[in-house]
């Protein structure tokens, strides 16, 4: 149906219709301010601001020193192939469900977008102390397991690029100490593991493995997260077997 004959449904629902035309908006135009969301809906200042507010709690938008809003994660994330990411996480199902059963623990499979990573798929262990289903959550890529196995994969300039100052002036706390961050993922590099031992949250240890696509090129990173209490060092070939058969397994789907 063209654009022309597209009639607007019978019971539209104006607030969901007004943040989706703001989502666009930051998608299309990179940044808005209340008052210019305002004025493009034909709505109140506070109603604008309200709007602006939800779409930052759900990862749409984020707010910037100058109190304008731009896109957010979940917008960038469309930059990334749809078809792919919807098959990578298909592909990992199955996978994911066998490591939790194994472990009775949480698995994830995470994709990067700039300087943030996006839980994709989540399965869940079954014991009264776990983590959380994180399916749809965005964490600085730093800070995870998964984000630093897939910022490892960049050249110098391009890690520069996402962690340029100028990027982060509007939140400045944001941005890792590069040093830090480079010593990080040198380590990366040479065991091609990452454990992650409350970085991202306190009393969580993940430990996760790269999937890559048939060309080798890094698609996203399938993890294993458990409460700290539960983490034993001995284990680690343990979990880094399974995840490797795991990675494959998501690989092999994926073909």
């Amino acid at each position: 149906m063209s654009a022309e004959m597209r009639k607007p449904p019978t019971y539209a629902i104006t607030s969901v219709d007004h943040a989706l035309r703001i989502a666009t908006l930051l998608q299309l135009e990179g940044s808005i301010t209340v008052s210019g969301a305002a004025e493009r809906l034909g709505v109140a200042r506070s109603t604008a601001h309200r709007l602006l507010t939800m779409l930052v709690y759900r990862d749409f938008a984020v707010q910037d020193a100058g109190r304008g809003y731009r896109a957010g994660p979940v917008l960038e994330l469309a930059a990334i192939s749809h078809s792919l990411t919807a098959r990578l996480r298909a592909a990992a199902l199955q996978p994911l469900r066998i490591l939790a059963d194994t472990f009775d623990e949480t698995a994830n499979v995470l994709v990067r977008t700039g300087d943030t990573v996006r839980f994709i798929a989540s399965a869940e262990g079954s014991q009264p102390l776990r983590v959380g289903d994180r399916e749809g959550m965005v964490f600085p890529a730093h800070r995870t397991t998964a984000g630093l196995l897939l910022l490892a994969e960049l050249d110098p300039a391009d890690l520069e690029a996402i962690y340029a100052p100028e990027r982060f002036a509007d939140r400045p706390a944001e941005r890792p100490d590069m040093a830090r961050l480079r010593r990080d993922l040198d380590r990366t590099r040479r065991t091609g593991q990452v454990v992650n031992e409350g970085r991202s949250e306190r009393g969580v240890v993940a430990v996760g493995r790269l999937v890559r696509d048939a060309a080798g090129v890094a698609l996203g990173a399938v993890s294993i997260s458990m409460p700290s209490i539960r983490y034993q060092p001995p284990e680690l070939p343990r979990y880094d077997a399974a995840l490797r058969s795991a990675s494959a397994a998501i690989e092999a789907g994926l073909i």
